[in-house]
């Protein structure tokens, strides 16, 4: 059985995936080679979303970093520039 549980699909789920044999049934080595491609591309998927929710973290920690720093620069009118910086 392949994907019995509402667990998070891992490449070694699916490189480990056993099926049931059929008369006639398909080519496992085609089967088996379709499955590593399946697993190659759900990892290379789970590194990116890795890399980005560490790019996501890291943007978010600088703009409360940003945030704090700049927390008493605020216009006094709308439209009108900082006084701390002119232009």
């Amino acid at each position: 059985m392949i994907y019995v549980t509402g667990d998070r699909l891992h490449p070694h789920h699916v490189r480990a995936a056993a099926f049931d044999t059929r008369w006639r049934g398909l080519d496992p080595n085609q089967v088996h080679d379709y499955l590593n491609r399946v697993a190659d591309e759900v990892e290379r998927l789970q590194r990116e979303l890795a890399t980005a929710n560490t790019e996501a973290e890291r943007i978010r920690q600088a703009l409360r970093q940003w945030q704090s720093r700049h927390t008493g620069c605020r216009h006094t009118a709308p439209g009108s520039p900082n006084k701390r910086w002119s232009r």
